[in-house]
């Protein structure tokens, strides 16, 4: 049998249809019944709210045909959501919601102190969880030759090493350079503690402090900033700062990001 279409009226009688119109903010248009014209200022379910030019508000159901644009007669229609942006994680890196910690590789990254792990952790912990690594400090690298030895580093486990006060001529530089494993990388920053690569605008101050040759340097720093003489406590703060990669020194992240890329390899 032949299909009918319900709507009897002739085609030539009915009304043309109408575009739809998302209703962006700042559209003008006019509603069709009460002649205001205004810019969208607002769009929930059901409904759309105008703003005209004396800054008066009104609300207007979103019905067919019941505005006009530019003198034609459109049907506005809710704005499809904009997809959002992947969120990222402290490390810059796009987040991955869901992901469950991979099961920890034999290859590791030390790090000198216990500061040194909490900071790694506050920023890089959502990136080392999924490529299963697992950072470990070690009071201090005056023994990294044996403790290189004692690890045995190989191809299917690396070892990267984080070192404070990398520089020409230091105690620090010279024992890294004893470290010749193939399979092992010691990289470091510039600075006297994984405290100086927090960037000072993070804590509001103009600059770290210079601590005069001979004193203890975070203590010094505690005295010249004004901070009580707590160390464990300074760093808390100092910590609690830290939100992101842009709170810290540029020379602390490419090294971090060098040694995940090697043991991840």
């Amino acid at each position: 049998m032949r299909a009918y279409d319900p709507d009897l009226t002739p085609s030539w009688k009915r009304p043309a249809p109408v575009p739809e119109v998302p209703a962006e903010p700042d559209l003008v248009v006019e509603e069709v019944s009460t002649g205001f014209c205004g810019a969208v200022i607002g769009c929930e379910a059901g409904t759309v709210t105008l703003e005209d030019r004396f800054g008066k508000h009104r609300v207007f159901p979103l019905a067919p045909r019941g505005f006009l644009l530019e003198g034609r007669p459109v049907t506005l229609v809710r704005p499809v959501a904009a997809p959002s942006r992947p969120s990222r994680t402290a490390s810059g890196s796009i987040a991955v919601p869901g992901a469950r910690a991979r099961v920890a590789r034999a290859g590791r990254i030390y790090v000198e102190g216990r500061h040194d792990a909490e900071l790694v952790e506050r920023v890089w912990g959502d990136d080392l969880r999924i490529e299963g690594v697992v950072v470990e400090y070690l009071e201090g690298v005056d023994d990294l030759p044996a403790v290189v030895r004692d690890f045995g580093p190989g191809p299917d486990a690396r070892l990267g090493v984080l070192v404070d006060h990398l520089v020409p001529g230091s105690k620090e530089s010279r024992i890294a350079a004893s470290v010749t494993d193939a399979h092992t990388l010691v990289v470091g920053h510039p600075y006297i503690d994984i405290w100086e690569a927090v960037k000072p605008s993070a804590l509001g101050i103009p600059a770290w402090p210079s601590v005069p040759r001979g004193q203890d340097w975070k203590r010094g720093v505690c005295r010249a900033l004004g901070w009580p003489d707590n160390t464990g406590a300074a760093w808390q703060h100092i910590l609690s700062r830290v939100t992101s990669y842009k709170d810290l020194e540029p020379e602390l992240l490419g090294r971090v990001e060098e040694l995940i890329d090697f043991v991840t390899a």
